[in-house]
């Protein structure tokens, strides 16, 4: 029943936005992060999300809270299955597993300042999907992942050069 629902909420969004194209372009809503001690963070989002961040012992953090790298992972992976699980669904395929797991490969030298040519992000990122469904055989599901990840905009984010504005404002 949800995959149906998924599939038909899915028909009536594409529907809407190929007839109504200046429709399909806006701004995203805010995340505001605010120190609350130390490293620990907290996010707010207008609709009332909310979330926190910390980081490890090792760079000054109490590690109360997963760091803002976890947290781009975790939104990688929940991205990823979401748009495979939402393809599965317009596809007619009903999952009966999926989970993704993304990892990374960082190098620390760079979030330190230690050596400039060092990126302070990820140097590498690896994604695994687990998949099965009764109906569907494992080259339709493998197309179906495929189609979920080149579509992720998490994903998106990650390959691709985004620009970036930013505003500094002063208290001083």
């Amino acid at each position: 029943m949800t995959s149906k629902r998924i599939r038909s909420s899915i028909e009536a969004a594409t529907k809407y936005l190929t007839e109504h194209p200046e429709e399909a372009r806006y701004t995203d809503t805010v995340a505001t992060a605010t120190i609350v001690d130390g490293l620990l963070v907290r996010v707010d989002g207008l609709g009332g999300e909310t979330l926190a961040t910390d980081m490890p012992k090792s760079v000054g953090g109490d590690g109360q809270a997963p760091s803002p790298g976890w947290m781009f992972r975790a939104a990688l992976a929940s991205c990823e299955a979401t748009l495979v699980a939402m393809r599965a669904a317009a596809m007619g395929v009903e999952l009966g597993r999926l989970e993704v797991t993304v990892d990374s490969e960082s190098d620390d030298r760079g979030i330190l300042g230690i050596d400039e040519a060092v990126p302070a992000g990820p140097l590498a990122i690896g994604v695994r999907v687990r998949i099965g469904a009764a109906d569907a055989t494992g080259d339709r599901l493998r197309e179906i992942v495929e189609w979920g990840l080149s579509h992720c905009p998490v994903q998106d984010v990650a390959r691709r050069a985004v620009p970036v504005k930013i505003e500094i404002e002063t208290d001083a």
